[in-house]
């Protein structure tokens, strides 16, 4: 028979967990908010400086920027961008493994990583794979002037031809309840085309001040800062609503783990009233006899 102490302790102890896990749930909502605020201006400023990169491209020479060198080569550098901390379900699983596909399906590349998180350098540190750079805690001091440091390493490792191209993998956030691992392509910039067979406009050409290399640079600079901040506010998105979404499910199994020890207790409590009541009945027969 199960001991009556022991039962209480261990539904003090879930209810003390189910504490934890609501208020975790009820910060990672307002935390969440703010998130998707961030994300949803910067996804419009994001999405029109592509179209201002396709629309010069579409007239320049490709040759006139280092960052639009598409060249042959086996040498890869993948930005890996994870949470610091876990109790986020899947968030950070599905990044490695997505990442770990990756190196796995290009075996004859020499893959190198940069790592945004913990949780990603504790599973790479271990394994062949080399990490350049590790940018644990970013979540805590993650601003634009951050993101920037990142994006410049990124560009001036491709510029000086250490690596032939560059990738990022992180979490895209569609909900709360779904996010999307994301492997996206940083470098070689590569525009999308136009189709001036549609648009007349898009065949004029123009008369630009200062000069294109200018434009371009300043441009394409300005384009993979906001694509790597764009991303790590995605990313930020995304680990709140997988940790929001995980303590509501930890909170809603505590709350039948609770609910099924009660009955397990109460059925014990009964058997040692019963058995009880039994030996007083016993014992008065005994008298009686």
């Amino acid at each position: 028979m199960p001991n009556l102490k022991d039962i209480k302790r261990r539904i003090r102890s879930v209810k003390n967990t189910q504490q934890i896990t609501k208020a975790m749930k009820l910060v990672a909502a307002s935390k969440l908010r703010k998130a998707q605020q961030a994300i949803m201006a910067a996804r419009p400023y994001a999405i029109k400086m592509m179209e201002v990169l396709n629309h010069l491209s579409a007239r320049c020479n490709q040759d006139l920027h280092p960052l639009l060198d598409d060249r042959e080569g086996d040498r890869w550098l993948i930005l890996v961008v994870t949470a610091d901390r876990g109790l986020c379900g899947g968030f950070n699983g599905s990044i490695i493994r997505k990442t770990a596909q990756v190196i796995n399906e290009n075996a004859s590349k020499q893959i190198q990583l940069i790592t945004a998180g913990k949780k990603g350098n504790d599973i790479f540190k271990n394994r062949a794979t080399e990490i350049l750079h590790d940018h644990s805690g970013w979540t805590r001091d993650f601003d634009y002037l951050t993101v920037g440091e990142i994006s410049d390493t990124l560009a001036s490792l491709f510029v000086e031809k250490a690596v032939d191209r560059v990738y990022m993998v992180y979490n895209e956030f569609k909900s709360v309840m779904q996010q999307e691992v994301i492997l996206e392509q940083l470098l070689p910039i590569v525009p999308e085309k136009l189709d001036t067979s549609k648009e007349k406009s898009s065949v004029v050409d123009y008369i630009y001040e200062p000069e294109e290399e200018v434009i371009l640079e300043t441009l394409l600079k300005r384009y993979m800062t906001v694509e790597v901040y764009r991303a790590f506010l995605e990313s930020t998105a995304s680990e709140h609503g997988a940790r929001m979404t995980a303590m509501d499910s930890a909170s809603r199994n505590a709350g039948d783990m609770i609910d099924g020890l009660t009955l397990t207790y109460n059925k014990a409590r009964q058997a040692y009233i019963t058995k009880e009541l039994i030996e007083i009945v016993n014992g008065a027969e005994a008298l009686k006899a």
